[in-house]
């Protein structure tokens, strides 16, 4: 690979556009690490984001292999070359790391490293992290070579430029995962209010029947009776909310089995709390990147939601099918439907501003059909990674 000035500049633009396809950190760290690897031809990047204690919170490498990382043992500490990069947010170009008075030797397991070239990655006066290569591919035997090829000022240049943007965009990732973390507390905050207007309630009622058959039970063994019967009915209805509460409150089946298999749960446990027939069918569909797919779970269940719990549906059908690389999402109810119009200018959305927003968040579309007494269907497209 020739690193020119002219042929460097298309090989930098494909490196920014595969960290900006990416929005969790993890996934933006390897592909920055990939594509600097690639971008300068070397056998080996890494990329550290340090921790507030002399270590470092995330270490991602690339040109080694799963076998060599496990046998070279725990992460590096903030020391040597890597600690200066990491203090003074100064570039380091070196022919053989192992002659700078700084190097302080790697484990056994460790590859054998010469030439040597480190940027740090910083957001203003925030270093997030040093991104750095070793061994510049030769076009001869390294033996014949034994300092290597040498990285150059042209190659110091270029990692230069793919270090702003992987800032921009290991910015974008965790400003994502943070907002994501407030979705998530969003949602519980949701899943308390409608515990305490659903569940609360039907306790309340519980303890009412319950009193009123205490009452009956000398005078009017028969009502009596019919309360208790009235009792047992509410505690169900008490102990299925209470269950699918819980259901939604458990995210962590998506990373563990995928969407499908999360999606048809959940469908399950809620046809069993509620009097409408709810059913999934899923054909054809690939994994999709985790973001599409917390995406669609969340809309999933903001559409469940409304058709369970406001639209007084008998029966309600959650389909997910493949739509080319990506997915469509499919959730139409039986209820008695709505004026999409009338709802938006009674300021009203229904969820629906929070569903368009999830979906446009990860690249997809959302459309929602519906007209009173026709029912309601929620459709979401994503088009997959």
């Amino acid at each position: 690979m020739t690193n020119g000035p002219g042929a460097g500049i298309p090989a930098v633009s494909t490196a920014i556009l595969a960290m900006s396809r990416h929005l969790e950190v993890r996934d933006v760290l390897k592909t920055i690490v990939a594509s600097a690897r690639e971008l300068l031809d070397a056998e080996y990047a890494a990329l550290g984001v340090p921790d507030d204690h002399g270590g470092f919170a995330q270490f991602v490498v690339d040109g080694v292999s799963a076998e060599q990382w496990k046998a070279i043992g725990p992460l590096p500490r903030q020391h040597g070359i890597l600690a200066a990069m990491l203090h003074s947010a100064t570039p380091e170009r070196l022919a053989d790391v192992r002659e700078d008075p700084r190097f302080g030797g790697w484990p056994d397991a460790h590859p054998d490293i010469s030439d040597f070239l480190g940027h740090p990655i910083a957001d203003g006066d925030e270093i997030l992290g040093a991104l750095f290569l070793a061994n510049k591919r030769c076009p001869e035997p390294r033996p014949a070579r034994p300092h290597g090829c040498r990285f150059t000022e042209d190659d110091e240049r270029l990692l230069g430029i793919l270090a702003q943007h992987a800032a921009i965009a290991l910015t974008n990732a965790r400003l994502y995962e943070r907002s994501r973390e407030l979705t998530i507390a969003g949602e519980r905050a949701r899943l308390a209010h409608e515990l305490h207007d659903a569940v609360s309630q039907k306790l309340f009622s519980l303890r009412l029947t319950a009193q009123a058959a205490t009452a009956l039970v000398d005078r009017d063994p028969a009502r009596a009776k019919d309360e208790l019967h009235q009792v047992t009915a509410l505690a169900a209805e008490a102990a299925d909310e209470l269950r699918a509460a819980v259901i939604e409150l458990r995210p962590a089946a998506l990373d563990e089995d995928g969407l499908v298999a999360t999606l048809r749960s959940q469908v399950q446990v809620l046809d069993r709390a509620h009097s409408a027939r709810v059913t999934f069918a899923a054909q054809g569909v690939r994994a999709l990147p985790s973001a599409q797919e917390e995406a669609m779970l969340r809309v999933a269940q903001e559409a469940l939601h409304n058709a369970l719990r406001h639209s007084g549906a008998t029966r309600v059908e959650v389909t997910l099918g493949r739509a080319g690389q990506g997915a469509r999402l499919r959730v139409a109810d039986d209820g008695r439907g709505f004026d999409t119009g009338a709802v938006r200018r009674a300021g009203r959305h229904l969820g629906l501003v929070s569903m368009h927003d999830r979906a446009g968040g990860v690249g997809g579309t959302l459309t929602v059909e519906s007209e009173p007494g026709k029912g309601t269907a929620v459709e979401m497209e994503v088009p997959g990674g």
